[in-house]
């Protein structure tokens, strides 16, 4: 058992510096999508802090899944955080799987790279959309009363640039759309493309139709935030496929291409009892004496002599 086990961790830890090395090739020529999508994420925290100062708190809008929906109330609007942390947990470590594992279908740095090109072009139009419109949100803290509700004026510019974890979690006005959407469905399209287990990608759509309907119960969205979501994502992820170079599949293995016409030639030869190149056999032949007369009918010296 001991013989066994280590034998194991060492084929995983050859693995893991083969891994490292190749991730680390790869990231030298793609760090400047990674570090651009990292610095665009920052920029759309910026633009959701930014809108805060503007939002007005309000009257809740009249809404379908609101009227639908029981509130669950704020006590357990963890809920839908929970799933959501789960998710994106889930997805970071999938991967990395070609690290540990030894079936392996994706690079990590490349599926990385993709993965922020669709969160990026989503949240450009997320942007545009909640600064086109200011509605009143309809989370607790930003409803009338409350003190987060609206955000002070900045004092000094440095100010503008810096993002905290609680205004993060108490942001307001960034409604169309859904944020939590927007990563919740890019991460399971991806792994619907490039993921194996049928298991995991048909409960993956059931989590994301879970997700919308706790972010609605708990009254962290409009309605309209989480249906545009689901066909805008959808759109771009579909586009943007599209355009960018298709990732290599490591499952194939190359194999020597035979054309049709030569399979076919191939398989004519087989019907007709040519198959094998008389040139190309070289097996040794026993020697006979005698000779073969025109037809075809062999004649041994020996017994012609006798």
């Amino acid at each position: 058992m001991t013989l066994y086990i280590r034998r194991e961790s060492s084929k995983i830890w050859k693995r893991f510096c083969s891994e490292i090395a190749t991730e680390l090739g790869l990231l030298a020529e793609n760090w400047k999508y990674l570090l651009a999508g990292i610095i665009l994420q920052y920029i759309h925290g910026l633009a959701a802090k930014g809108v805060h100062y503007f939002h007005r708190p309000g009257p809740t809008l009249q809404d379908l899944g609101f009227f639908l929906l029981p509130e669950i109330g704020q006590e357990r609007s963890y809920i839908s955080e929970t799933v959501f942390t789960s998710v994106f947990l889930s997805f970071f470590l999938w991967t990395f799987h070609p690290f540990i594992l030894k079936s392996k279908k994706i690079y990590t740095v490349l599926i990385w790279c993709r993965v922020l090109a669709f969160l990026v072009a989503c949240q450009f139009l997320r942007v545009i959309t909640f600064y086109s419109t200011q509605l009143p949100g309809p989370n607790y803290h930003c409803r009338e009363g409350s003190k987060v509700a609206r955000l002070p004026w900045p004092k000094s510019p440095l100010e503008v640039l810096e993002i905290n974890p609680h205004g993060v979690m108490y942001g307001c006005g960034d409604l169309i759309f859904s944020s939590h959407m927007i990563f919740t469905l890019v991460f399971v399209l991806t792994y619907q493309k490039y993921g194996t287990k049928r298991f995991i990608k048909l409960f993956g759509w059931l989590i994301a139709f879970v997700q919308s309907l706790l972010i609605i119960a708990s009254r962290k969205h409009y309605t309209v935030d989480v249906v545009v979501a689901w066909y805008t994502v959808n759109l771009v992820v579909f586009c943007l496929d599209k355009k960018l170079p298709e990732l290599p599949d490591r499952t194939s293995v190359l194999l020597p291409v035979v054309s049709k016409d030569r399979a076919k030639e191939e398989n004519h030869k087989l019907l007709n009892g040519n198959g094998v190149d008389p040139a190309a056999d070289w097996r040794p032949r026993a020697q006979v004496n005698g000779k073969i007369d025109s037809n075809g009918v062999h004649t041994d010296n020996s017994m012609s002599g006798a």
